[in-house]
């Protein structure tokens, strides 16, 4: 009898998810690699979250990133969680126990590894005063990755008031009202919004107020690549960091997890080729990995 093994398959779930550079990445290195698997996009509603799962062990899947909205409703359909997803509320990686393709489905976080990759180099003190805008997961994520960067003066807000001070209370920050956000003074202003992303909010921006003084930029959002915040950021002279960065950053972390092995360069490359050209402002993330 000849014996027939299938290629593995992994996925993405979200809503929308035609912006996501995830399956071209993570099949790029498989491929580059000679595994035999494959990362499709899986966009589902909320409401087919519990036959997703169904589906997941039935299949057999190996694997899948989370992204927007999912990052916190998947947690209760996990067999296992990380520590730090735990601690975070929020996933953006399911993998197979041990690898087995009938493992427990088992959940963590990449996203502070991904958000801390491109801050490494750049000198942060404790003292630098930071606006962090969004309070869901890769909020959650960026809150837990500045605090272990030593910085103190931490301020949260978010269009729902709600929810910035449930994060303020879990990771000691301050919270703000959204609509007095530009008041308060900062030197690094962090969007983990979906403002501005492509196809859904691409016009918008969740901050408008970098006149007159020097600062740094950080979007979360990739696509596109230069959003209208980091264009305005760096019309007033500020520095920047596109979502590229972050996203390659967790990304790696979540192929070396499926296969023991580090993400190849050439998917870095690929990404950011799938993108519009960066200002030569923003910070070249090709050879992150």
């Amino acid at each position: 009898m000849v014996s027939f093994d299938p290629p593995q398959v992994y996925g993405i779930i979200g809503q929308p998810l035609g912006h996501s550079l995830s399956p071209m990445v993570h099949t790029t290195g498989f491929k580059s690699l000679g595994l035999d698997a494959v990362l499709v996009p899986w966009p589902l509603g909320p409401e087919k979250l519990p036959l997703f799962f169904e589906a997941f062990r039935l299949l057999n899947f190996q694997g899948a990133c989370v992204t927007l909205p999912y990052k916190e409703a998947v947690l209760p359909f996990l067999d296992e969680i990380s520590d730090l997803a735990r601690a975070l509320g929020a996933v953006n990686l399911i993998y197979r126990q041990d690898g087995r393709r009938d493992g427990l489905i088992c959940g963590d976080n990449t996203d502070v590894l991904g958000f801390l990759a491109p801050l490494k180099d750049r000198g942060l003190s404790p003292d630098t005063r930071v606006l962090l805008l969004g309070a869901g997961g890769a909020a959650r994520a960026a809150a837990m990755a500045l605090k272990k960067l030593g910085l103190k003066d931490l301020t949260v807000c978010a269009p729902s008031d709600r929810r910035p001070t449930e994060l303020a209370r879990a990771f000691g920050l301050k919270a703000a009202p959204w609509d007095r956000r530009g008041e308060i003074p900062c030197e690094l202003v962090v969007n983990a919004t979906p403002l501005g992303l492509k196809g859904r909010a691409e016009d918008e921006t969740p901050y408008a107020w970098f006149a007159g003084r020097p600062g740094l930029a950080y979007d979360l959002v990739y696509t596109p690549r230069t959003t209208r915040f980091l264009a305005e950021a760096l019309a007033a002279g500020w520095e920047t960091i596109d979502g590229l960065a972050m996203f390659l950053g967790q990304a790696e972390a979540q192929f070396l997890t499926w296969t023991g092995r580090p993400l190849p360069p050439e998917a870095g490359r690929k990404a950011a080729e799938a993108l519009e050209p960066a200002s030569p402002a923003c910070q070249d993330m090709t050879g992150l990995i």
